[in-house]
């Protein structure tokens, strides 16, 4: 069931109840509720029905500040080859969960989004201030961000000129792309040598990326580096020791942290997109630019 209401607080969710053709317990104090884990854990797998082992982490709740009288549990769910969290919020007396998103109406629906997204010393380009941010996340070993990489790097500055700002973050998907972390890591290793280069290889990657393999990746990165003038010498250190790995990691752990499924996925002050076609780009970005305006 999916609600929606207007009192100063907008929710959409789906509500669930455990209790059956019983009362609700007594409200409990403040910040705590009458919740049982394993119930929880139980309900939930019959609920969502996995074809494939699960573990589940269930967090203690915690006063919700989004939703009055409830508190908030944190699910977080293992499998083979990945993971994913999930967000409950839980009545006081432990009967009832909602599982969805709550919104103020008195702020940004995408502040939450916009809380976890670092983009301190990520590679960018356009002023600081530019109204619209689209903030990347991206594998450079990805065809489809291949694709959406010239509507980004050419279309929207041309475009929209000094107002958008472009972030790229990784997000490599090792399972299917085999050098896509060491290509992470080596633009990477770019950037820290000259911020600006960065985005040059970013596009010599991607107009090159059938030429590139997993056995040539450091010898096509460090012969395109000597061409831009770039020290090779201590660029093959910074790849060879993996240097920038652990930002790389820093990454790829925000993305799983907003729930990413895939490459390319674009953040646009915030709202979640894939990869779009340049009309609807243009679309959204005026969108959000009449929104900031007001006009």
């Amino acid at each position: 069931m999916r609600i929606v209401a207007f009192l100063g607080l907008c929710l959409s969710f789906q509500l669930v109840s455990f209790a059956q053709s019983k009362s609700a317990s007594p409200s409990q104090p403040s910040g705590k509720t009458a919740l049982n884990k394993g119930t929880l854990e139980t309900y939930l797998r019959y609920l969502d029905l996995y074809r494939v082992p699960v573990t589940y982490k269930i967090d203690d709740p915690q006063p919700s500040k989004s939703l009055p009288g409830f508190s908030e549990v944190q699910v977080h769910l293992s499998f083979e080859g990945g993971g994913k969290d999930e967000l409950y919020y839980v009545s006081a007396d432990g009967q009832t969960i909602i599982s969805g998103d709550v919104y103020n109406i008195n702020r940004n629906p995408f502040q939450l989004t916009l809380s976890k997204l670092v983009t301190a010393d990520a590679p960018s380009f356009g002023p600081a201030n530019a109204p619209v941010t689209i903030v990347e996340f991206g594998d450079l070993e990805c065809p489809d961000c291949r694709m959406e990489a010239p509507v980004l790097r050419r279309n929207v500055p041309e475009k929209f000129g000094n107002q958008v700002r472009v972030f790229f973050k990784d997000f490599p998907l090792e399972s299917i792309h085999p050098w896509a972390r060491a290509a992470a890591i080596a633009a990477r290793c770019v950037y820290r040598q000259d911020s600006k280069a960065f985005w040059d290889l970013y596009d010599w990657m991607y107009e090159n990326q059938p030429e590139i393999n997993g056995d040539n990746l450091k010898s096509k990165v460090t012969g395109w580096a000597g061409d831009h003038k770039l020290d090779t010498l201590q660029l093959g250190r910074c790849i060879d020791d993996k240097t920038t790995e652990p930002e790389v990691n820093r990454s790829i752990a925000e993305g799983r942290s907003l729930e990413l499924r895939g490459t390319p996925t674009l953040f646009i002050n915030g709202r979640r997109i894939g990869g779009l076609q340049w009309p609807d780009l243009e679309l959204l970005i005026n969108v959000e630019l009449q929104h900031a305006t007001g006009k």
